[in-house]
């Protein structure tokens, strides 16, 4: 994949402005933060974005629409002039928006107003959207609790490389794990799981630390280091050597 060079260095600010408002605390539970983008480009501009296991709430040009958990990382072509205010639910939290699998949107942008009716906000900004989310509210939901504590013990956990260690750590099964992902998140805890561990990586290239990649691999709990590039370039869109060269 041909990266663009504007996206070295920090030259996408030029270009780019970004802003990540908190929650209220009400909303704390089910929200892990806003986002607003607005971009200004007079030659379209390919920007990469690596997938996190989030449901995703966003409104541009008056349309809202809810996406669900991307597996892999995507290329959104930025051209001219254009805004976006978001919402990035907490994983294992939009079930009880939803009220049905939330595998079922895996992948998938859909109409947001098949799951909250009524017109969005516009313009939307952090006070109308939270408003708007009041409105919508659901009930409580223990399964949700369940898989959002499951979420953020692989996040808080480094140690954690297999789906075994986290059935053992939550008291539970391998089978009733996956069911609950599924249900919950959208997408696998070994998927989950594998993104977050990712995620470290990124940190340590950024150190500039030099790194021993099939050492790296075992650690991570990958069987060998070709298994370990592979997910890597599914979730960042080349290769890790590749990546820390142009970082």
């Amino acid at each position: 994949m041909t990266r663009d060079v504007r996206e070295l260095d920090g030259a996408w600010r030029r270009f780019q402005s970004h802003a990540y408002p908190s929650p209220s605390a009400d909303l704390a539970e089910y929200v892990a933060r806003y986002w607003a983008v607005s971009w200004d480009y007079e030659e379209p501009y390919r920007q990469l974005i690596v997938p996190y296991p989030n449901v995703h709430l966003t409104f541009r040009d008056g349309v809202a629409r809810v996406q669900g958990v991307v597996p892999g990382h995507q290329i959104k072509v930025l051209h001219g002039r254009g805004q976006v205010f978001g919402v990035a639910f907490r994983p294992g939290r939009f079930r009880p928006f939803l009220r049905v699998p939330v595998s079922s949107i895996t992948g998938r942008t859909i109409d947001a107003r098949q799951i909250f009716p009524g017109d969005p906000p516009d313009p939307p900004d952090v006070p109308a959207v939270e408003d708007f989310l009041r409105a919508h509210r659901p009930a409580p939901d223990p399964q949700s609790d369940r898989a959002a504590h499951a979420v953020d013990r692989i996040i808080a956990d480094p140690a954690i490389t297999r789906v075994a260690t986290l059935a053992h750590h939550l008291g539970t099964n391998v089978r009733t794990l996956q069911r609950l992902f599924a249900d919950h998140v959208g997408i696998g805890p070994k998927w989950v799981i594998r993104r977050y561990r990712l995620h470290e990586v990124t940190e340590r290239l950024a150190t500039g630390t030099p790194i021993d990649w099939p050492a790296l691999a075992t650690d991570l709990g990958y069987a060998d280091q070709a298994h370990f590039t592979r997910d890597f370039k599914s979730m960042f869109g080349e290769s890790p050597t590749h990546y820390a060269e142009r970082y």
